[in-house]
């Protein structure tokens, strides 16, 4: 018998990392889940929709502080329903309610005190709008 040797590719492939699946939505950033964002732009505010399905809008913390939005959901809730529920056993579990955490940067052309969100159908919603000074200005002509 012999043995042959297998050439091993320690780094993995590029276009594998790119299209690496993830069937369980969000991204996985340094091993942990957050999930997957919309950002959209209109004249008078911008829009940050995340896709969290499975939550309830008592489990977000959600700030503002030094023009950075974070919003994060802990894990303390999963803990007390399992305390609820030790003498059921699972033979399968791929359900998860993952905690995470995640910030975005806010232009200084946001108005922060009037930023507004909303939780409906597995979506968290939020509207920035822009400051008066940012809105675009109705074009005029100068005459000579």
């Amino acid at each position: 018998m012999s043995i042959a040797r297998k050439n091993e590719v320690f780094l993995p492939s590029l276009l594998d990392e790119i299209f690496k699946p993830d069937w369980f939505g969000g991204i996985e950033n340094h091993g942990a889940k957050i999930p997957p964002v919309n950002i959209l732009e209109s004249d008078e505010f911008f829009e940050i929709e995340l896709l969290i399905p499975g939550r309830k809008k008592e489990e977000f913390v959600i700030d503002i502080d030094k023009n950075i939005l974070s919003v994060s959901v802990s894990n303390e809730e999963k803990k007390e329903v399992e305390k609820e529920q030790s003498n059921r056993k699972y033979t399968k579990r791929e359900f998860r309610k993952l905690a995470f955490k995640r910030a975005f940067n806010l232009p200084d052309s946001i108005a922060e005190e009037k930023v507004s969100a909303a939780y409906e159908d597995g979506i968290l919603k939020f509207v920035l709008p822009k400051k008066e000074e940012a809105l675009p200005k109705e074009k005029r002509q100068i005459s000579l």
